[in-house]
């Protein structure tokens, strides 16, 4: 098992190392595939256009096309930063909950995007992932909000939901952030292409802007 964790560890520290611009590959990064129903695969445009945002604004050398990867699956430790979003229910199994403690206790970041819908279920798998944490909101002040672009009032709004404030919660393993939960701003939607919501040039930059705060957290820390 020792054996297998740090086999584990070698791939995420191999792949955070390629991040440099001075590698000859761009590294990887992943949508999270996972079952019970909801539409994993929403936003299809969106990790694309984020993806080619950051390595032509923050100097990232990540792959144009983003890799699909299912929660229980050895190949997630391939992935520094991974990506979860939908509408509709979400289903780890005992695999998936092992797989995914391990690959965020090695050093791998989920960010989980609330296109919406999805809070209780995300809720309720992470606990299956972290029973002993609670989801707790980041401060404004937050590194997250801070690294390559200044959100100085946290996420940004980008779509209404609930006519709630947008909310950034986090959990942590040993005091690093290893989970990012954008909730009632709907970042996703705001990254995909500006027709498919109708959404403002403004809205566009600003999902994009704190998408790439996301990146460059990961890639720094």
């Amino acid at each position: 098992m020792k054996k297998q964790l740090a086999h584990r560890i070698l791939l995420i520290a191999a792949a955070l190392l390629s991040c440099s611009a001075l590698q000859a590959q761009p590294v990887r990064i992943a949508l999270l595939k996972y079952n019970g129903g909801g539409d994993w695969y929403a936003n299809p445009t969106s990790l694309p256009n984020l993806i080619e945002f950051c390595n032509k604004n923050i100097g990232t050398n990540i792959n144009p096309e983003p890799s699909t990867v299912d929660v229980g699956s050895f190949d997630l430790f391939n992935y520094p930063f991974v990506h979860l979003t939908g509408h509709g229910n979400i289903v780890f199994s005992e695999s998936d909950v092992l797989n995914l403690r391990k690959y965020l206790e090695a050093g791998g970041f989920l960010h989980i995007d609330n296109n919406y819908g999805i809070e209780q279920y995300v809720r309720r798998e992470m606990k299956k992932v972290f029973p002993d944490q609670e989801f707790v909101e980041l401060p404004f002040n937050h590194d997250i909000y801070h690294t390559a672009y200044h959100f100085n009032n946290g996420l940004p709004k980008i779509h209404e939901h609930d006519n709630l404030p947008p909310q950034g919660f986090g959990l942590f393993v040993d005091g690093r952030l290893v989970c990012f939960f954008s909730h009632e701003c709907d970042l996703g939607d705001g990254w995909e292409d500006i027709a498919v919501h109708n959404d403002s040039p403004e809205k566009h930059l600003e999902a994009l802007q704190m998408g790439a705060n996301i990146i460059s957290y990961v890639f720094s820390h």
